[in-house]
């Protein structure tokens, strides 16, 4: 397949030999990840201007049309429609006013692939490592890929420095991250070191022969002690940031999601559960779980900062407010990684602790259960 292919259909590639298969995630993987398992945490920059303070008021697409070379203000309107033409930071139609110091942006769903990522000194907690791929125990707050908003001190920068001693190159599409987990989750994600491991990995995920588990708390006590959410997922035409499960005859664009979970404890108001991932999708078991009425804890995208279940006292409201401060993100870990090597063949796993705000969050609803002066 020629270097200069950009677009390639996967759409069959499960009728395809093992040796085409691989071939074609291998070309893909010069110019794109693997999209179908990507989880991203938000929209990605691509242009950006703060309005002349001289500027009289105007629509939006005639200012991008006027500023942006060799772009229509067709093209602009649709990009608008789609939710991906923002102004002071957020989405805007195409009839919205522009002034003097405004900042507009336009915005897309994947990074832009002339951003050079820089080295950077950040300690990485490497779970595994060999010579075509590592496994790195993320921490909450850190972003995976410099994007909108986040163009330094993420992973990928971490990775810059890590690998250079190796002479890698982030930067290369043939190699780095194979999947991604948002921001403000925190576990295990895999890094391929070759191009070959990289797409004999990405390949695995497609067919989705990868063991993934992610442990959750979420609001509310479970009816069962294991169920499975089938949903698709498409961003909310309400706010272009979230995902919402859509019908996909109402909603082709929507991607078929599912996501196993069991009960590992109960707490009172609130359930650790183990999930597991037949798909990944962006922000898949945050939509999920909310889906089913029972949104992760601490979760202000999806609903989980309310005070959703307990008791209508003043004493407890401080208790959960101070539960928030103890881990103030999804209550969401990346536990277990599971694949077969793609050099050895063998199959591994990795399994990882909890990070520590995590770990105190839980055992802060532990104690409630068992401690009658804080009920």
């Amino acid at each position: 397949m020629e270097q200069g292919v950009r677009h390639i259909c996967i759409k069959n590639v499960k009728n395809l030999p093992n040796s085409c298969k691989i071939s074609i995630f291998a070309a893909a993987n010069r110019s794109y990840m693997i999209q179908d398992d990507i989880q991203q945490d938000e929209l990605f920059e691509r242009w950006r201007q703060t309005v002349d303070g001289g500027q009289t008021p105007v629509r939006v697409d005639k200012y991008l049309a006027e500023h942006m070379a060799g772009t229509s203000r067709n093209r602009i309107q649709t990009a608008a429609d789609a939710g991906n033409v923002w102004v002071n930071g957020k989405p805007a139609k195409s009839n919205q006013k522009v002034r003097g110091g405004d900042i507009v942006q336009v915005l897309l769903d994947h990074e832009p692939r002339d951003y050079n990522i820089q080295p950077e000194n950040i300690p990485l907690n490497v779970v595994y490592e060999d010579e075509c791929l590592m496994v790195v125990n993320k921490p909450a707050g850190m972003v995976v890929h410099p994007g909108h908003g986040n163009y330094e001190h993420t992973l990928l920068n971490a990775l810059a420095y890590y690998l250079q001693n190796d002479n890698l190159d982030i930067n290369d599409p043939q190699i780095g991250l194979v999947h991604r987990i948002d921001k403000d989750t925190s576990g295990l994600l895999l890094i391929a070191k070759t191009p070959d491991a990289k797409a004999r990995l990405a390949h695995q995920f497609f067919e989705h022969t990868t063991e993934r588990t992610y442990n959750a708390l979420v609001w509310g006590r479970m009816e069962q002690q294991s169920g499975t959410i089938e949903g698709a997922l498409a961003r909310d035409t309400r706010d272009r940031t979230a995902y919402r499960v859509y019908d996909i005859a109402d909603h082709p664009e929507a991607k078929e999601a599912v996501t196993h979970w069991r009960v590992l404890e109960t707490l009172t108001y609130v359930s650790l559960v183990e999930c597991r991932l037949e798909t990944g999708r962006t922000h898949q078991i945050r939509v999920h779980m909310k889906h089913i009425g029972h949104p992760l804890f601490a979760d202000e995208k999806y609903g989980g900062t309310e005070i959703l279940k307990g008791l209508p006292t003043q004493k407890y409201k401080q208790f959960v407010q101070n539960c928030f401060a103890l881990c103030p993100r999804q209550a969401l870990h990346a536990k277990t990684l599971g694949f077969t090597h793609p050099l050895t063949g063998k199959r591994m796993f990795f399994d990882s602790t909890w990070a520590d705000d995590m770990q105190a969050l839980i055992d802060k609803w532990r104690r409630y259960g068992t401690e009658k002066d804080e009920q």
